[in-house]
């Protein structure tokens, strides 16, 4: 089983893969549109906060990862797409499910545009340097040779290109940014989503075979993410709704952004595209109940202090 899923490598032509950078840089410029330079002057306003969430999301997230993988040992690609789903920043719906959670908006907006530029930096470095701890993923790193630069280039141009002309046009036109806004990130979400799932269809058979194996890994390794988010808000002694904003941040990560790289740099990698693209479905699924059960609280609206 472990020699079959590590050389399987999911089919995605060059085509497929070029609609998958375009929704992916469409998602986040959609996102972009609603934030603002002030955003980011929030963390002087509550630099505790910010950091915090940068902590969690890019130090503790892949540290519980290489905790989880060393003691479930699983096969080498998917222990490697576990880690390539730890070294990517917060999700595309965080913000959604923060809101929808009554959770710190505020924050939940900054933490998603200081976490999308070290992107550019963190998610190569995290997914070489504990990728490269753990053995069995360290091989497979070897004879990929990737090269970290053309890794770092393209997660510039997918993240943080569309992230600077979404707050370029809320800057000078912000009426047209609240109405582009509306729509767009529901739009390229959706058709993320559905290239996606096209992906997973065109290789039915792989996923059929490992969907169980994959399964229990995704639902443990999301439900600590959650736990991290939340355990180090509750440690830090946040309020209740910048705790709920930290969990989700940390549980709801960008896969898609992961899938990309798979793509790109490990060829489609069965065991990586499967756990990561698994992942994506679930943590919809794990951030719809969650912020869905958290949303009939009542939470006081408070300002980032």
């Amino acid at each position: 089983m472990e020699q079959l899923i590590d050389n399987v490598h999911i089919n995605f032509d060059t085509k497929s893969l070029w609609a998958l950078n375009v929704a992916l840089a469409l998602v986040m410029f959609g996102i972009a549109l609603e934030i603002r330079m002030d955003d980011f002057k929030q963390l002087l306003k509550s630099p505790k906060l910010v950091l915090t969430g940068v902590l969690s999301q890019f130090i503790l997230l892949p540290l519980v990862t290489f905790l989880l993988v060393w003691l479930t040992d699983p096969i080498p690609s998917i222990a490697l797409g576990m880690f390539m789903v730890a070294a990517c920043p917060g999700g595309n719906v965080s913000n959604f499910f923060t809101h929808m959670s009554r959770g710190n908006a505020a924050l939940s907006v900054t933490l998603t545009a200081i976490a999308t530029l070290l992107a550019i930096v963190m998610t190569p470095l995290n997914l070489s340097f504990w990728g490269g701890l753990y053995g069995p993923t360290a091989s497979i790193l070897k004879e990929v040779s990737i090269s970290p630069f053309a890794m770092v280039r393209l997660v510039a141009l997918l993240l943080g290109m569309p992230l600077l002309l979404g707050m370029l046009v809320n800057y000078h036109r912000p009426k047209l940014a609240r109405k582009m806004a509306k729509g767009f990130k529901v739009g390229s979400l959706l058709f993320f989503v559905v290239l996606v799932f096209i992906a997973l269809y065109n290789n039915r058979e792989v996923f059929m075979a490992y969907v169980l194996y994959v399964f229990w890994l995704v639902l443990l390794h999301n439900l600590l993410a959650l736990l991290t988010g939340f355990s180090l808000g509750k440690l830090m002694g946040f309020d209740k709704g910048s705790i709920r904003c930290l969990t989700i941040e940390t549980g709801i990560q960008n896969s898609g952004l992961g899938l990309l790289l798979i793509f790109t740099f490990f060829e489609g990698l069965g065991g990586m595209a499967l756990l990561t693209a698994f992942w994506g479905i679930w943590h919809l699924i794990s951030g719809l109940v969650l912020s869905g059960f958290w949303g009939y609280g009542s939470v006081e609206k408070e300002e980032l202090v």
